[in-house]
């Protein structure tokens, strides 16, 4: 007590103290004192109060518990006397036996009673029941069937109880009312019926269906009564229990399956389009009977029935059997590829189970795949395989056709610009572009590897166009007056390879995300340079009827009168007569290069840009080196410094010439065209040269800017000059060979092509 007298102290204290911290607040002391002797009141007041509150429950508990106790003394007292009497009434109970049979047997009479007028109007009612079932009336028919079993029933229990074991009269019984089952089983079959039509059925007649629903309810609610009753006695009737809701599941399960297996109309004899036709059958009708679903029979339903989220499932278990089936039959490649588009995108598409009037009932997300993955990829698996195949044989007979237009004796067509070319890349690439839509519909990641599949075939295919053309070449060049349009097919080849190239970078680019480029472009390096190389034989083939046409065996050419593109006749022996006696006299040799070269590239024109900057430059290359081959053949030797400064001044204006040329040619490439050109200036100036004291170091430099030059290419330029000795020459070319010249990088050999004859040749050659 006294440790709380010193807490209250200092509680009061520390609030005293928590007042008074200013002096102008002694001015409130007496204000706060009667503060606080309210506060003290109130709280004396209620603390009071709680105590009386507490006394008089105390008080009315006593007086509960002193009343329960009497209670108990009066219930004890008669207890005694009830156990009293029970002992003294034991032996009137046995003597009661016969009463107590004779209270079940009035129960049985009482029951038989109730239902006699039912047991003597059995046979009417079963023929009424009949009646009404036939003519539909099913509600009143299932009325009076339920008060055929309930008489049943009832009587059946009864003698249950009674005597169990006696199965005489039980047979009797159920003997008596033997066409109750009957008649069950044939409102059974009419109730299915309905259920089977039950989308037809509840856009025509939803009372029907609703009525079909309250029969499969009560039946239910019998069912559930009959075996709580079975608990308690072990007594089931016959026929119990029916189960017609589970019944009802399964036949709406087989409606759905029949449905979905009804829709193939046709077979892949009849129509190869069967199976599209099949899936989109299948797609309407789903996509209608659920909408019918959703908006009508639920209504028609119990809600604890569930009966859309049943209907949903029923649907998808039947498809994903029916696909399971159709994935297993031995599909084509279009076929594949129509099951694998319909199953992986138009099922959870907005065309099917994404409908907008299926929502929200219907979330996609939630459906389990139609096809499990192993059988997606045996699917996918088999298609590649396929297309494999389809594309190797598609590009063989595309090539094939290709071939046939080769042989042809009219120009190919030409593009939108005029240059030639034929089918075969838009056939290639049509081909290429129509499966790459296609197994874009299915994924991603089929598209990629199609894409992948594409170039690799392509790949093959262009090393197999290669030999094609070489043939073809080789056809050509064993008579060239056939094929009749050669040039323009070669031209229409060259083109080709550079619409290739182009085509194959469109591809890639339309159909490959950035994440997979490095993967697939590997490919593209070695495909260009397949096409560059066909090109580039091509374009040799073009240059190579040039200089047919331009060599010097006036014989041979002379047979070749019917070719498309055949050069004026004076042409055929310029190239022999260059840095001849003839030549040196006035010679329009050159002239006449120049006009054929010209001549044939005016038709070279229609050959794309890319590789007609390359032939370009390989016509200006091989005819400067056919000019310096004839400077190198020792064909003239020079008598005199007039001679020399002649044939030198020739040599530049050709040079200047075939420049101008090649130049005209080349415009709009942007490209310098006088390198190959100059080289016979360069040696133009070693021939014009009169100081034979300066011929080392005019040498040297020519030597200098052209380091392929030979010690036989200096001691045939020597002896073309005429006017060097022996020893000059070996002097020369000894002093040059002290002296290891620095090769430009950039320089490109030509000199190293010429082959400077020996002395016999030369003598044949003049």
């Amino acid at each position: 007590m006294k440790e709380t007298d010193r807490e209250a102290v200092a509680t009061a204290v520390q609030r005293v103290a928590g007042m008074l911290q200013r002096p102008d607040q002694l001015d409130k002391v007496e204000q706060y004192r009667r503060r606080e002797a309210r506060k003290k009141a109130s709280v004396e007041a209620r603390l009071k109060a709680a105590i009386q509150s507490q006394l008089d429950g105390v008080r009315t508990g006593l007086s509960q518990l002193h009343s329960a106790l009497n209670d108990v003394t009066d219930i004890q007292r008669s207890l005694a006397d009830v156990s009293r009497d029970w002992r003294q009434s034991i032996n009137t109970v046995e003597s009661l036996k016969d009463v107590k049979d004779a209270v079940v047997r009035h129960s049985q009479l009482a029951a038989a009673v109730e239902n006699l007028k039912n047991i003597f109007s059995v046979p009417e009612i079963v023929r009424e029941t009949q009646d009404l079932i036939e003519q539909g009336a099913l509600l009143q028919a299932h009325r009076k069937l339920m008060d055929l079993e309930c008489s049943r029933d009832g009587l059946m229990y009864e003698q249950y109880r009674m005597d169990s074991g006696n199965t005489r009269d039980m047979t009797l019984i159920h003997g008596y009312f033997g066409s109750t089952q009957g008649l069950s089983d044939e409102l059974a079959k009419q109730l299915w019926m309905v259920l089977q039509r039950s989308l037809v059925t509840v856009r025509r007649d939803p009372t029907l269906l609703v009525s079909v629903v309250r029969i499969i309810e009560r039946e239910e609610k019998i069912d559930r009564r009959i075996l709580d009753r079975k608990k308690q006695t072990g007594f089931v009737p016959p026929g119990r229990p029916k189960n017609w809701k589970e019944k009802m599941f399964a036949i709406l399960d087989r409606t759905v399956t029949t449905r979905i297996e009804g829709t193939q109309a046709d077979t892949r004899e009849s129509d190869k389009m069967w199976l599209v036709r099949h899936l989109e059958i299948i797609r309407k009708y789903v996509l209608d009977d659920l909408i019918v679903a959703k908006n009508l029979m639920v209504q028609c339903f119990p809600p604890h029935y569930e009966i859309f989220r049943n209907l949903l499932s029923m649907y998808h278990q039947a498809l994903s059997t029916r696909m399971q089936e159709l994935a297993s039959e031995d599909l084509e490649a279009n076929e594949i590829v129509s099951l694998l588009t319909w199953v992986l995108n138009t099922y959870t598409s907005a065309e099917m189970m994404g409908n907008a009037e299926l929502a929200p009932e219907v979330d996609v997300s939630t459906l389990e795949p139609l096809l499990s993955p192993d059988v997606v990829s045996e699917l996918l698996d088999t298609y590649m395989s396929t297309l494999t195949s389809n594309i190797i044989a598609w590009l063989r007979k595309a090539l094939e056709t290709d071939k046939k237009d080769w042989l042809k004796e009219t120009e190919p067509e030409a593009d939108q610009d005029g240059y030639y070319q034929t089918t075969l890349p838009a056939i290639v690439f049509q081909m290429f572009e129509q499966n790459l839509q296609v197994a874009a519909q299915i994924s991603e990641d089929l598209k990629t590897k199609v894409l992948v599949l594409c170039l690799q075939q392509m790949n093959s295919f262009l090393s197999r166009y290669k030999d094609e053309t070489q043939s073809y070449k080789e056809q050509h060049l064993r008579d060239r007056q056939h094929p009749h349009c050669y040039v323009q097919y070669v031209i229409a080849i060259i083109n080709n390879c550079q619409t290739f190239k182009e085509s194959i970078v469109s591809l890639k680019r339309k159909y490959l995300k950035s994440d997979a480029e490095a993967g697939v472009s590997l490919s593209q390096p070695s495909m260009d340079g397949i096409l560059d190389a066909i090109a580039k034989e091509g374009c040799g083939s073009l240059l190579e009827e040039v200089f047919l046409d331009l060599e010097a065996c006036v014989e041979d050419a002379a047979q070749h009168d019917g070719h498309v593109w055949r050069p004026p006749p004076a042409a055929k022996q310029h190239l022999s007569e260059l840095m001849t006696r003839k030549w040196l006299l006035g010679s329009n040799a050159v002239d006449t290069i120049c006009v054929t070269v010209e001549d044939y590239f005016n038709d070279f024109a229609k050959i794309k840009k890319p590789y007609k900057k390359r032939m370009t430059a390989e016509a200006q290359r091989r005819v400067v080196l056919e000019y310096l081959r004839a400077v190198m053949q020792k064909r003239i030797s020079f008598r005199s410094a007039e001679e020399r400064k002649e044939g030198a001044e020739r040599m530049v204006r050709e040079a200047a010439q075939l420049r101008h040329l090649f130049r005209k040619l080349a415009s709009g490439f942007g490209e310098d065209a006088d390198g190959y050109c100059d080289t016979i200036t360069a040696v133009a100036e070693v021939i014009k040269l009169t100081d034979p004291s300066l011929l080392y170091l005019e040498v040297s430099t020519l030597v200098s800017k052209y380091p392929d030059i030979r010690d036989d290419h200096i001691g045939a330029l020597l002896a073309m000059r005429g006017d060097t000795s022996r020893d000059m020459k070996q002097t020369i070319i000894e002093t040059l060979e002290q002296g290891p010249t620095q090769a430009n990088p950039n320089y490109v050999p030509i000199f190293k092509e010429i082959v400077v004859p020996s002395l016999n040749v030369a003598k044949l050659l003049k």
